[in-house]
């Protein structure tokens, strides 16, 4: 009798809008109030200040490790994966964010402590950046702040787990200033869009995103409030903030404040439309719950229908738990930048 569910129940069902008409102003509307909620990060300092550390060659690609600047003393580094086909003069690219884990080389094919593991069993990450540069991509693999090499001071401990993170430390502090972590990581993804659309082989009409878990909240919410991003896949992670993050214990990088005065997940992923959009989940996720990806599928899909854009809409519902599959949705990205 003393809990309050009832409470938080009547709380989120007054908070929740009836979704307005969808359609291209309404968007752009919410797109700017969704960015405003994340948190501005100004641009102080355009120069990336690009240094490479190390090249390493394989059969068919060259995996390469860069530091560069995103804000101000803010530095960040990433593998940049190139195929050696040089039949194309520009290629598309890939923006390819991993989740919780021990940062960007659990999608590149190494282990913690810098090893190659390709030819080992992967993890969850399946080693998504590499086998998107086999499908013809540059792929740019960021270091999410917060994981592998970018912890804040206090948190680096030889003797932590290499799946050790800062996400609480920072997403807190940015709380408190009126900022997310969300946010920090979404504009960090738009300073590498903007370095991409540099780089002379890269098709700057032509970039994608792909993420998973945390990576795919950041890869849903980049593509929602940057129109350059063509094509999203996003593994693990679409669901309802009702059915998944209220309904359980998750990172601190996952709450935002008043988001939900803007509208439930759905129509915020929704932001994307009418770009292609690629929905990726397990079917035995325990962190984001089939159930809910569906109902929240079934609003996405409402949504492209108000942009007669369902043929860009596609879905894989696999056998597996939280994890990358890429049966389907690795073709799919190449299709669409393809197209």
């Amino acid at each position: 009798m003393w809990s309050p569910d009832l409470f938080m129940k009547e709380i989120y069902d007054g908070t929740i809008r009836t979704v307005e008409t969808v359609d291209e102003n309404s968007n752009r509307q919410l797109r700017k109030q969704f960015h405003r909620v994340l948190g501005e990060f100004p641009i102080t300092q355009k120069d990336f200040d690009v240094e490479e550390i190390e090249r390493v060659e394989f059969d068919d690609f060259t995996r390469i490790r860069i530091e560069l600047t995103t804000f101000s003393s803010l530095r960040m580094p990433a593998y940049v994966l190139k195929p050696k086909d040089q039949s194309q003069s520009k290629r598309p690219a890939v923006l390819a964010l991993h989740g919780h884990g021990y940062g960007s080389k659990e999608i590149v094919g190494l282990n913690p402590d810098g090893t190659d593991n390709l030819h080992e069993k992967p993890g969850i990450h399946k080693n998504f950046a590499v086998e998107l540069v086999r499908r013809g991509h540059i792929v740019l693999a960021p270091e999410v702040i917060g994981f592998g090499e970018r912890l804040l001071t206090r948190d680096e401990n030889s003797e932590a787990p290499p799946n050790h993170n800062s996400c609480f430390g920072l997403a807190s502090q940015l709380l408190l200033v009126g900022k997310t972590l969300a946010g920090l990581r979404v504009a960090e993804c738009q300073r590498m869009i903007d370095y991409l659309t540099e780089l002379p082989d890269v098709d700057s009409e032509k970039i994608g995103i792909m993420g998973l878990s945390g990576g795919g909240l950041v890869a849903a919410f980049t593509s929602a409030v940057d129109e350059r991003i063509k094509a999203t896949v996003i593994c693990g992670y679409t669901n309802t903030f009702k059915g998944s993050i209220i309904d359980r214990s998750h990172c601190l990088d996952n709450y935002i404040p008043g988001v939900l005065q803007l509208g439930e997940m759905p129509r915020l992923i929704g932001l994307i439309a009418p770009r292609p959009l690629f929905i990726e989940s397990g079917k035995d996720d325990h962190l984001f719950p089939i159930e809910e990806v569906k109902v929240a599928v079934e609003q996405l899909r409402n949504t492209y229908q108000a942009f007669e854009a369902n043929d860009v809409l596609d879905t894989h519902y696999f056998s597996g738990g939280h994890e990358v599959s890429g049966e389907k949705s690795y073709d799919w990205l190449r299709d669409q930048l393809r197209a």
